[in-house]
């Protein structure tokens, strides 16, 4: 199918609580009607059956009536074929108007099939399979089963999405199908969701939002705590921000949706973006404290420029670093691929900002007075501690 190793995105059980549905049955309806409703869903790949017992007619031929009717078993196998068939017989016309013509031959029930012609005997009487084999209904070699919390056996199907498409929407839209088709089900024969890729999504998005809010309050205290100033902390902040918004405009062209995987990648990227920026701002309040009678705003630039470059190509090599996972191929390829770009984006952009929107934040926000860090008792505290340790090395 036209699908990855990431489209199991929805599945399913046909769970009867009337208890007048067997297996057989709830597998045929699964395998006959509510399979072929699902494929008909923009964005499905396939539907695949699982558990229950596919009906199956079964022809228990006697060898040695086969052998008097001097018969072989591919003779009954094409006689069987050919019976089992509808047919066209184009138009006939009557009284000015044309009726169309079709054979029906499906072979609905045991009977019709052992009354099956495979040929005739010497007198020429139609020799039929119930003549030299028994007829009867069952189920297929099993492979497999399924059970739901324990409770037994049920018949389930799963659903593949096709490549590139948006596993939210897909899902939604099998869901809509479930309630259109439901007045067609079976009497007591219901839908158990059994596992649904847009929770495992919608957790991911609630991640994403949980680890970015964390790291916009530790940003903001740790820049409060060792410079003293508030309006420094929103430099870094509003960084990570415009990084990670600006990460989703290329997953957008490149119809990368928003999966566990591409939003793990901006997840991971997020204490890189923020690096440069709290490095550029730290630099540029050191540079402000030790010339505190120059020209605020060149003293900024400078700082900008001093460490600026560093920075830009040190998250360029964390950018650089991900390409390997690009030359994989495959199964491989397809998993990962989306996690890498989406990391390699946030890291990316977190450097274009760093020398470009980082500098006019930081003359914007950093003003008012600005105390030197031997002042920072917090500083003093490290300092103390940290001295006799480099001395030691």
């Amino acid at each position: 199918p036209d699908a990855t190793g990431v489209g199991w995105v929805f599945e399913y059980a046909l769970v009867d609580e009337s208890g007048r549905h067997d297996l057989q049955e709830l597998r045929s309806f699964q395998d006959w009607h509510l399979r072929y409703w699902l494929s008909s869903v923009p964005g499905v790949a396939e539907v695949a059956s699982v558990g229950g017992y596919q009906k199956e007619y079964q022809v228990e031929i006697d060898p040695i009536k086969l052998q008097a009717y001097n018969l072989s078993v591919p003779q009954i196998k094409k006689a069987i074929q050919r019976s089992n068939n509808d047919v066209g017989g184009r138009v006939i016309e009557m009284t000015e108007r044309e009726y169309i013509i079709r054979g029906r031959g499906y072979i609905t029930d045991k009977e019709m099939l052992s009354k099956v012609v495979v040929g005739t005997d010497n007198k020429g009487t139609p020799i039929v399979i119930g003549d030299f084999a028994k007829v009867q209904i069952g189920g297929n070699i099993r492979r497999g089963l399924v059970e739901l919390d324990g409770k037994g056996e049920v018949v389930g199907g799963i659903v593949i999405m096709r490549y590139e498409e948006d596993a939210l929407k897909v899902i939604k839209r099998i869901k809509q199908k479930f309630k259109e088709m439901e007045p067609a089900f079976p009497k007591g024969v219901k839908v158990v969701t059994t596992y649904d890729r847009s929770t495992l999504i919608k957790d991911s998005v609630k991640t994403l939002s949980e680890a970015v809010t964390e790291e916009i309050i530790i940003v903001f205290i740790i820049i409060f705590i060792f410079l003293l100033h508030v309006r420094s902390t929103f430099i870094s902040i509003i960084t990570l921000i415009v990084a990670i918004a600006i990460a989703f405009i290329p997953m957008f062209y490149m119809k990368i949706t928003s999966n566990i995987m591409s939003l793990a990648g901006i997840i991971i990227a997020i204490g890189d973006v923020v690096d440069g920026a709290v490095i550029m701002t730290e630099n540029a309040h050191l540079k402000l404290q030790e010339n505190p009678t120059k020209d605020r705003k060149e003293i900024i630039i400078e700082a900008a420029k001093e460490i600026g470059p560093s920075i830009f190509s040190s998250l360029l090599i964390i950018v650089v670093a991900f390409i390997p996972v690009f030359a994989l191929q495959a199964q491989e390829g397809l998993l990962f691929s989306p996690l890498a770009y989406t990391k390699t984006f946030a890291v990316l952009f977190g450097a274009i900002l760093s020398i470009t929107l980082v500098p006019a934040l930081m003359v914007l926000f950093i003003r008012g007075k600005i105390k030197p860090a031997e002042k920072n008792p917090i500083n003093r505290f490290v300092i103390a501690i940290y001295k006799p340790i480099l001395r030691f090395c």
